[in-house]
């Protein structure tokens, strides 16, 4: 029968979505729950699978095209279990028996797995270009979830090739990158913009249409700076100690999920201090005359991928020992890789974290992350000398992160910020108090 597929329901106050990229073509052979786009809205890349199984007879759609919820997708003839033709067997089921004849294990047999194969778009490509079903793969990521290296173990071929496998495991775009590299006689490498090329009164330009995710951050962060009146302090935290702390962990003390940075405990000091200063973890509702004040602590954690700026939440984070927050950090950067935040996990923050260390940078004034009312920022830390005693009578070497916190002028008085940021500063200065929370 024939089968015309339309985008589904993507969530509350989701209409419409920009194809990054088609992932099949007129008479490709699918499974059901097989991706076929990846479609890019307001703060998420998701891969949108099809429930039914069969051959795709027509397109309707194409990379780059923006399509409404119920829009049709493809149409395809088949059913729930369609099957090949035994004369005329598809290029994708030859490479399915390829694989199960040279594997000879357990890898080669279909895994009997409700709903959708766990795998994010890089994982899903990587597997079509090698020829790999990933409904003979077991996972080993969280959840089950299908990491590349579990595509090296199932390859035909012996192994994927490193690069192949670093380059999945880096932030995967499918639109162009933000800068590429274009040789040059001289042997340098100017960065050459991505965009078609064209050109003004003055020379060679090159034009490219502004992403859903990056309209999204220009309105997000014009509205936040157009209606909140932001106000920054600076200062440093001497995290000599909590460095000694985190090093001293014994190698292999932790699963091979979990990598313990300097964020975790951040993100601990923070969210023990807003429950102890709530105009920080409020919302200024200008429009009904109130604040509201946040009873949990819903902590964004800024992460820069290659379409854009997205921050994720990380619910109840005061309830959260220090390896429960490194674990979820973790969970965070492998959907960063893969593209694959869901729209629920970027709604409902109280309180946003953004690390500028991590690309360099000591001081900055961040942006409020609307409707929220303040948002601290990391700079690098550095060692500095600094001078201690009680009669300030000698100068020692001391590892200080530079801290900016932003907070909104309406709500927040300085004398409030200040106090908050003090709090989260002795946290830092003394790690006991973390291990206690």
């Amino acid at each position: 029968m024939d089968i015309d597929f339309k985008l589904p329901e993507l969530g509350e106050n989701i209409h419409s979505g920009d194809i990054v990229k088609v992932l099949v073509q007129e008479g490709d052979l699918i499974s059901a729950n097989d991706g076929i786009i990846e479609l890019e809205t307001d703060k998420a890349v998701v891969e949108i699978p099809c429930p039914h199984a069969g051959r795709v007879a027509k397109l309707l759609v194409k990379n780059g095209d923006t399509v409404k919820v119920g829009q049709s997708i493809l149409t395809m003839v088949g059913g729930e279990m369609a099957e090949p033709t035994a004369s005329a067997p598809s290029s994708a089921i030859a490479e399915i028996a390829q694989v199960a004849n040279a594997a000879g294990d357990s890898k080669s047999v279909l895994l009997n797995r409700p709903g959708p194969i766990p795998a994010g778009p890089a994982v899903r490509r990587l597997a079509r270009e090698k020829g790999i079903d990933l409904r003979t793969v077991t996972g080993s990521g969280e959840y089950g979830r299908i990491t590349p290296e579990d595509l090296q173990a199932a390859s035909s071929d012996s192994s994927v090739p490193a690069s192949h496998v670093a380059s999945v495991a880096a932030p995967v775009s499918t639109a162009p990158t933000p800068w590429s590299l274009a040789p040059v006689a001289s042997g340098l490498q100017p960065m050459v913009p991505p965009g078609a090329s064209g050109s003004d009164a003055w020379g060679s330009v090159r034009v490219e249409k502004i992403s859903r995710i990056r309209r999204t951050i220009a309105e997000q962060m014009t509205r936040s700076a157009s209606t909140i009146p932001h106000v920054t302090n600076f200062d440093d935290a001497d995290v000599t100690e909590l460095e000694r702390l985190r090093q001293g962990v014994p190698a292999g003390q932790l699963s091979q999920n979990i990598k313990l940075t300097m964020m975790p405990f951040v993100m601990k000091a923070v969210a023990m201090v807003l429950r102890r200063h709530s105009a920080l973890n409020a919302v200024f509702d200008e429009q009904n005359e109130q604040i509201i004040y946040k009873e949990y602590v819903n902590l964004g954690i800024a992460v820069d991928t290659p379409r854009g700026l997205v921050v994720p939440n990380v619910r109840n984070a005061d309830r959260l020992t220090i390896l429960q927050l490194a674990q979820t950090l973790g969970s965070i950067a492998e959907r960063a890789r893969n593209s694959q935040f869901g729209i629920d996990e970027i709604r409902g923050g109280t309180f946003t974290i953004s690390n500028l260390g991590a690309v360099g940078g000591s001081y900055s004034t961040p942006i409020i992350n609307y409707p929220e009312v303040a948002v601290l920022l990391l700079g690098r830390a550095r060692w500095l000398p600094v001078v201690r005693g009680e009669n300030h009578d000698r100068v020692e070497n001391r590892l200080m992160l530079p801290l900016s916190l932003s907070y909104d002028h309406r709500l927040v008085d300085g004398g409030i910020a200040g106090r908050f940021l003090n709090e989260v500063i002795r946290n830092l200065e003394t790690p006991g108090m973390l291990l206690l929370a």
